[in-house]
């Protein structure tokens, strides 16, 4: 490999570590900025994460609950999951509000995009405010095993204030909903 500059690294080489559907990750051997060699691991993720605050007409939102392996915990999170690049996130959005709640929306709102987590990961993530609200079946993927909860806006942004919701997306768009709300500026008007 060409060494290759990126802004103030130096990549001497990279090798491909682990790869699998959804994530690859790569060891870099580098030049750091202060000039000494170093090593810099990063985990590419090969879709957008995508979220959906659903608002109903009551100002009421709906949680899904279910078990992350990665913490070994169980996650009260907004409805949210993968986008293919290339694909419209708001196609995506869509799909996930209908898999995972069964809930179709006629209004959206693009209200949060984000990096994840930067300093080991390129994951971007793009947030949606949905209202008019249709409920329907839920489709889940046949690996998730989902709760759902409808609560008021404030029990959610209550959750995120204790820490019962922790999921860095999740928190994001619900205090972005919150801040549109304080602003005056939440109108789910058809």
């Amino acid at each position: 490999m060409t060494t290759i500059k990126k802004g103030p690294w130096t990549i001497h080489s990279q090798t491909d570590v682990y790869e699998n559907p959804w994530i690859r990750l790569t060891h870099h051997e580098v030049l750091t900025p202060a000039g000494t060699p170093g090593i810099y691991g990063l985990v590419h993720y090969k879709n957008l994460a995508i979220g959906v605050v659903p608002v109903d007409a009551e100002f009421h939102t709906y949680l899904v609950g279910q078990y992350r392996f990665p913490l070994d915990a169980y996650s009260w999170e907004i409805p949210e999951g993968g986008g293919a690049h290339g694909v419209d996130p708001l196609h995506s959005a869509a799909r996930e509000l209908r898999e995972e709640t069964g809930l179709t929306a006629r209004h959206w709102r693009k209200i949060l995009e984000a990096d994840l987590s930067n300093s080991v990961s390129d994951e971007r993530a793009v947030a949606y405010l949905a209202w008019g609200l249709t409920p329907g079946e839920s489709e889940p993927e046949a690996t998730e095993e989902l709760a759902v909860r409808r609560v008021p806006l404030a029990e959610a942004f209550r959750m995120v204030e204790a820490g019962e919701i922790r999921d860095a997306l999740s928190v994001l768009s619900l205090q972005a909903v919150r801040i549109l709300r304080m602003e005056g500026k939440l109108d789910l008007s058809e």
